[in-house]
């Protein structure tokens, strides 16, 4: 299917495009387009206008200042899949970036545009939530920050007003002594998530687990920050038992569905085992 007509519009500069999205009513911002326009071409969603963010000069870099990786919202997936920077700081974003469809899908979709598209089975989602990720947020009133945990409302919902875009991505630098992973069940490579595990695990100097943070997608109407099974393992030695309680703990606060990729249950079996593996995962590469 074509999608039905709509108005194209190309800003050169973020108030530009902030007016664009206020005045023109039916308006959705175009990033690398890889989960909207197959939307529209199904007629999904048919927005009226679009608000091509491709013009606009500085929203595509990684860097670190202070503590933090900044990632500029209209950087490609395969751009972080392959910074050097986030491999070495922060491998759980690095990997679940490297997770997304196929090479032409990470070669134009951007970090910002799936953050913003919000599927609770989109791997990145389910990583910026375990890694305390904030997005930088600009709009015609001022510039906010919202955190990870605030952002993501409901299914395809964020917590952005019509008026406002997303121009970064700020991740917290790992503490020494830590791991990440990213592991995803899926019905083929380019699939979406049946079940993702975004894993973050920090060892004391005597091995003890001292910090655990761990995301899951494609098993509620949101992205889920699993925090019982995380407080399972914080303070303890991370055992076989632990880890599977852990498992158990994340799988108890799921709320999968059934669909064509498994039935509730199935998925729920799958957290148990993909959150065992993540955790492993992120410990081998302390």
């Amino acid at each position: 299917m074509i999608p039905r007509a709509f108005h194209l519009y190309s800003p050169a500069t973020i108030s530009e495009a902030i007016s664009l999205l206020k005045s023109k009513k039916d308006s959705k911002v175009l990033a690398g387009g890889q989960s909207l326009v197959p939307l529209m071409k199904l007629r999904l969603v048919s927005p009226a206008n679009l608000v091509d963010l491709r013009r606009i000069p500085r929203l595509s870099y990684i860097k670190r200042e202070g503590g933090r990786l900044l990632i500029g919202s209209m950087t490609t997936h395969n751009e972080v899949a392959d910074s050097s920077l986030i491999n070495e700081r922060c491998m759980t974003l690095a990997e679940a970036a490297s997770r997304i469809g196929d090479q032409q899908v990470r070669n134009r979709g951007t970090i910002g545009g799936t953050v913003c598209q919000a599927d609770p089975a989109g791997d990145v989602p389910a990583a910026v939530v375990a890694l305390d990720a904030e997005f930088k947020v600009a709009g015609q009133r001022k510039k906010r920050v919202i955190k990870a945990k605030d952002f993501f409302e409901d299914m395809l919902t964020t917590s952005l007003r019509r008026d406002e875009i997303l121009t970064e991505v700020r991740v917290p630098v790992l503490p020494p002594r830590s791991g990440g992973a990213y592991l995803k069940l899926g019905r083929g490579a380019s699939d979406l998530a049946t079940v993702g595990v975004a894993a973050v695990v920090t060892l004391d100097r005597s091995g003890a687990c001292k910090d655990a943070r761990l995301g899951l997608a494609g098993v509620g109407r949101t992205p889920i920050r699993a925090t019982r099974a995380e407080d399972v393992l914080k303070g303890r030695e991370l055992s076989d038992d632990m880890v599977a309680e852990a498992g158990e703990k994340a799988s108890e606060m799921s709320h999968p569905y059934s669909d064509i990729r498994g039935s509730a249950e199935y998925k729920r079996e799958m957290v148990k085992v993909y959150v065992k593996r993540a955790i492993r995962q992120s410990v081998i590469r302390i």
